[in-house]
């Protein structure tokens, strides 16, 4: 049998290539892998581009982390380094390192930015559904509530809606609502709300479509708040950045209450006012939904 008869017996093992020392076995599994991940990439942008229209952008770590974590359907996700998503995933979420594994595709990193405006420092992002708008408006009428409603009236900066959103969910409040023109699903609510919308009920409604419960508005020129027991079934209002509460809201309060604040300060940040207000509730309420209260 002659050499090249050999070579071409089946099941014969290639030889090396001479002048490179390549194994041309090994180069054919190379590139089956690299054509396996090829398409696995073009699918997975594909996918993004059908869901995008109707699905909301997490965007970046810990928004898909927590997204999965309080149960959100998402669709998608893709990274331009999926190996750092599991490295911060073995660090910071163990609990979510097999289900990402399994869920972030690997795509170039050209694509991811073809696909979101600004790429996340994590180098990861995802599409999910939003939660449902009718199943949010139930659970924000319940009664009796065991936490207060948050209602933002006519917020005019996302990043902020975003912030109170995460210190909602961190408090473990009914949920989020506002009034106005901004939607608080806004990918740049979600950015700064790092996902937390699918721990609480985020929605908006006009004003006279609030839940039901007593307003409790934050106001300069009421009581301080440090005198005043917020009910767990209170709906919190607090104005815009710019306007304060809107008369129709304030005149529907069945307490105006404040902030302590060092006189000739103007103002606190919203998020900042949430959280006082939120902290003041968790201190006085006998809620078992109060976070570490047994």
């Amino acid at each position: 049998m002659t050499e090249d008869e050999a070579a071409h017996r089946p099941g014969a093992a290639a030889e090396p290539d001479p002048a490179t020392g390549a194994d041309p076995a090994t180069e054919a599994a190379q590139a089956t892998g690299a054509d396996a991940a090829t398409a696995s990439a073009s699918a997975a942008v594909l996918a993004w581009q059908a869901a995008a229209p109707d699905a909301v952008l997490l965007d970046g770590f810990h928004a898909l982390k927590h997204a999965l974590r309080f149960g959100a359907r998402v669709r998608t996700a893709v990274s331009s380094d999926k190996a750092a998503v599991l490295r911060l995933a073995a660090e910071l979420a163990p609990d979510l390192a097999e289900e990402l594994a399994a869920r972030v595709t690997e795509i170039p990193a050209a694509a991811l930015r073809g696909l979101v405006t600004r790429v996340h420092p994590t180098a990861v992002a995802a599409l999910a559904d939003r939660r449902d708008r009718a199943a949010n408006l139930a659970l924000l009428a319940e009664r009796p509530r065991q936490a207060p409603v948050v209602v933002l009236d006519s917020p005019r900066n996302l990043g902020n809606v975003g912030a109170v959103i995460r210190l909602a969910a961190g408090f473990g409040v009914t949920g989020v609502v506002s009034t106005g023109d901004l939607d608080p699903w806004h990918p740049n609510a979600l950015r700064a709300g790092a996902g937390l919308h699918y721990a609480t009920a985020v929605e908006r409604t006009a004003a006279d479509a609030l839940p039901p419960g007593p307003l409790y508005v934050l106001d300069p020129e009421g009581k301080d708040i440090r005198s005043v027991e917020l009910p767990d079934d209170a709906l919190i209002v607090f104005g815009s950045e710019r306007h304060g509460v809107s008369d129709e809201l304030r005149g529907r309060a069945a307490e105006l209450v404040a902030l302590p604040m060092r006189p000739q300060v103007s103002s606190y940040n919203l998020a900042t006012s949430v959280g006082m207000a939120l902290f003041h509730w968790a201190a006085t309420s006998r809620s078992p939904r109060v976070p570490g209260r047994p």
